[in-house]
């Protein structure tokens, strides 16, 4: 007999009755605020294409690096999941790939993915009974079914989803052609770009040579000249900006960044595009380019993410086999308070540029990211981030920064998914965990109820549609 699937209205809220009521009117405040995602990876095509999505698998397994790294941890070759490898698409057969999927479904006990997952199952799907092996191909045949009918088209799940804003990640090298389809469609949805220039920035970048090609090719510039690669990226994110973009996005793997002289910067240009480099060349490329893409920012408008502290691909051989986003990029120990004094020497002060800064190594919240923050009008630091995007890494944010930066030196949520049905979880996940430290606050009498549901609103949409100019 198969066990019900029932989403507890008070799911994460704290144990003690009376705080639980506060937490439960701030988020009756926030519950049906439209979603603003500004920083994701979705593919921009399933809403140019408006086609159907085709399965379970193909829509929620295969494409979702949180989900496979997990199982495969455990031992389940990806290939057995539908995802794809550097050789083209998995041969896998889908409902088998599912069935797997469901005979490990047990191993998300306790994790972020079990509250998003059973979430879309249950909201998204109205599934009545959980995950596992005896209800796999039930979860099977009532997903494809529904993703079949018009009413689970990207775009009409969009509408449902009560999204306003949703921005996708694009590299300088992309021709943008589905946000152009997009805009001349007559939709009403807005789906916007990002510009993620990290393969033509990062010489270590496997696509930098091929990239930096396709980059002249683009543009009409000269790339292999300091002046005509500056001009491309001017050009590109010109481009970007009409197709929607309002920011930037950089993932280097350091903090660092650097002001040089633009005869220091030219003579370090020629070394990188000159395949002769070394890892500190390489390093130092990156950090003078943050600078120089700050300065483009304050000429056109684009807000300035920032998100280092990633070692890329650690599992050299997925890497090789499966190529990037699969699950084993993992934290490292990240400096923020000398690497980022050149970038905010220059910018710091500046009312006009808005720098948002990510992390993924906690240590540094309330030691660096949060002084900074909290002193320097320019920056303001991102949410709890990948690893930390769980009901107890965004409390412990909350608790790192507040004291420090407060509120409003923070941008809100963003979910950075690749997995689109899972957006609306995230953000009632993140809208709960704000409210449940809200209500701790005003049950100790820190905050008034009134204001602690201002903050609550602010924390759900003003201040992302603020910070990222929406």
């Amino acid at each position: 007999m198969s066990t019900p699937l029932h989403l507890h209205e008070d799911r994460l809220f704290p144990a003690d009755p009376a705080v639980r009521q506060i937490a439960r009117r701030l988020y009756a405040e926030v519950r049906d605020l439209p979603i603003l995602s500004p920083h994701g990876h979705t593919d921009p095509q399933w809403f140019a294409g408006n086609a159907p999505f085709g399965n379970a698998t193909e829509l929620l397994l295969a494409p979702d690096h949180y989900l496979f790294r997990m199982l495969y941890s455990q031992g389940v070759d990806l290939n057995e999941l539908g995802v794809p490898s550097r050789r083209g698409p998995s041969n896998a057969n889908p409902r088998e790939a599912w069935r797997k999927f469901a005979a490990n479904f047990y191993l998300f006990n306790g994790t972020p993915s079990w509250l998003w997952l059973n979430y879309v199952f249950a909201k998204v799907f109205d599934l009545k009974v959980r995950l596992e092996p005896s209800t796999a191909d039930h979860y099977f045949d009532v997903i494809g079914e529904k993703l079949a009918t018009d009413a689970f088209r990207p775009r009409a799940l969009f509408e449902r989803f009560n999204i306003e804003v949703l921005a996708t990640t694009e590299s300088p090298v992309d021709t943008l052609d589905h946000h152009h389809k997009i805009q001349s469609s007559g939709w009403k949805g807005r789906v916007i770009t990002a510009y993620r220039p990290d393969a033509v920035i990062d010489p270590e970048h496997e696509q930098f040579k091929d990239a930096l090609q396709r980059f002249a090719e683009i543009t009409g510039e000269d790339v292999y000249s300091w002046k005509g690669y500056l001009s491309a990226h001017r050009k590109r994110r010109a481009d970007f900006a009409k197709a929607g973009a309002t920011s930037t996005d950089h993932g280097h793997p350091t903090a660092a960044t650097a002001d040089l002289s633009p005869v220091e910067a030219q003579r370090l240009f020629e070394k990188v595009t000159s395949g002769k480099f070394t890892p500190t060349d390489a390093e130092l490329f990156r950090a003078a380019m943050l600078v120089e893409m700050a300065k483009m920012s304050e000429e056109d408008g684009l807000v300035m993410q920032i998100h280092p502290g990633a070692f890329r691909n650690h599992n050299r051989w997925l890497f090789e086999t499966f190529g990037r986003d699969k699950g084993a990029d993992i934290p490292e120990k990240t400096e923020y308070v000398q690497a980022l004094r050149p970038l905010l020497d220059r910018f710091g002060n500046s009312k006009t540029l808005s720098i948002i800064l990510f992390t993924l190594d906690e240590t540094v919240y309330s030691r660096e990211l949060a002084p900074l923050a909290g002193h320097y009008p320019a920056l303001k630091l991102g949410p709890s981030w990948w690893f930390h995007d769980s009901p107890e890494g965004m409390l412990r944010f909350r608790e790192y920064t507040t004291e420090t930066a407060g509120f409003y030196n923070t941008v809100g949520f963003n979910d950075d998914t690749r997995a689109f049905l899972s957006i609306p979880a995230r953000h009632d996940l993140a809208r709960r965990i704000d409210c449940v430290y809200l209500s701790r606050l005003v049950a100790e009498h820190r905050i008034d109820e009134d204001a602690a549901a201002q903050v609550a609103r602010d924390l759900a949409y003003r201040l992302p549609k603020q910070a990222y100019k929406l």
